[in-house]
């Protein structure tokens, strides 16, 4: 071989090289980035329960499963995202808008979110824990895993920050995140399966089996939390029904209308029809109602005066209900545990997706 041939051999060698060696360090900082490839369908095949429903400025839906990642539908088809392409689990449970619309899913295992195309994941920092929730800043938070703790994202780092736990915690106690509710202000409420947590901006206040004035034979298993318009904090467990906060007020609001039956164990076992002991979501519609969805029990609105029991679909064979939803034009919508959203038309359920 030439001197030229061999010079040019080199040159192109090294070339190839850098290229390579390039190309691996963009990939890194990255930070586990991945270029998203769909699948579509015309019809909702998810199967494994509907765990949540959002609706985008654009209009469009998200729809988290319970195990089989995320659905994007645009008005006329289905796209999938699954941790193929980039998610970091396939359960999610919840998704939510940044102002600059990038969307963002907490999952059973860190977080992830899509943005121009592309999914970047967010796990859950836990060699760096922060105690001081002050010394964060930012209003997108996030499920933990089963950890005890909740991840908040300030515009460039995800924090995790570790719930003060109360200091008469019984030992089997956990305080994974279930639920999270934002109040007027800076509040926010923060279900776990042990305690409720509220936090102001400034300081956060713990409310475990004391506070609450629970009885010797009851147990929290909170599942869901909502603050509603009128400064009301309602909490979903799982055995003991829907607690109420109103004020200094703190009352078993299942028990006080008589939707906890005489035989109940109070807790996991299942419950008898026109019983509303197992809450799993919680919201509030536009003229005021509270919604719950319980675990056995299908659907139930309380208008301020009176409860109403809706069975959503007498097909299905699980009227669980995963999330309630309100979207941009205050349709009511309902994920159910075995698949499907359901849309209330004032009298009765309209299957959607």
């Amino acid at each position: 071989m030439k001197k030229t041939s061999k010079m040019i051999y080199l040159i192109v060698l090294l070339s190839l090289n850098f290229s390579c060696f390039e190309q691996k360090a963009t990939e890194k900082e990255k930070n586990n980035s991945e270029l998203v490839s769909t699948s579509k369908t015309d019809t909702l095949k998810f199967t494994s329960g509907i765990r949540t429903i959002f609706q985008d400025t654009k209009g469009n839906y998200w729809l988290g499963s319970h195990n089989e990642g995320v659905s994007y539908y645009d008005g006329k088809t289905f796209e999938y995202y699954t941790t193929n392409e980039g998610l970091s689990n396939n359960q999610i449970r919840s998704i939510q808008e940044d102002k600059n619309g990038k969307i963002w899913f907490g999952t059973a295992k860190g977080v992830s979110v899509y943005d121009k195309e592309m999914f970047i994941k967010y796990p859950t920092n836990t060699k760096n824990p922060k105690y001081e929730w002050n010394e964060t800043e930012g209003d997108l938070w996030f499920n933990a895993g089963e950890r005890d703790g909740i991840n908040r994202f300030d515009g460039i780092n995800m924090n995790y920050l570790i719930v003060p736990k109360p200091e008469n915690q019984e030992r089997d106690d956990a305080y994974g995140v279930t639920d999270i509710s934002e109040a007027n202000g800076d509040k926010v409420w923060i279900a776990t399966y042990g305690a409720l947590f509220n936090y102001d901006g400034k300081m956060v206040t713990i409310f475990d089996h004391e506070k609450l004035k629970l009885k010797e034979n009851e147990f929290l298993h909170i599942r869901s939390v909502l603050a509603d318009s009128k400064g009301r904090v309602w909490i979903g467990n799982n055995g003991i029904g829907v607690l109420l906060m109103e004020g200094n007020s703190i009352i078993n609001f299942s028990e006080k209308h008589h939707l906890i039956h005489p035989t109940s164990t109070r807790r996991g076992d299942k419950s008898q029809p026109g019983t509303l002991e197992h809450i799993f979501a919680i919201e509030e519609d536009s003229e005021g109602n509270i919604w719950f969805g319980d675990r056995d029990t299908g659907a139930w609105k309380y208008d301020g005066k009176t409860m109403t029991n809706y069975t959503i679909d007498k097909n299905l064979k699980s009227q669980m209900i995963w999330t309630i939803y309100k979207d941009n034009t205050n349709n009511l919508l309902f994920g159910m545990a075995e698949g499907g959203v359901y849309k209330f038309n004032r009298k009765s359920f309209d299957k959607i997706f």
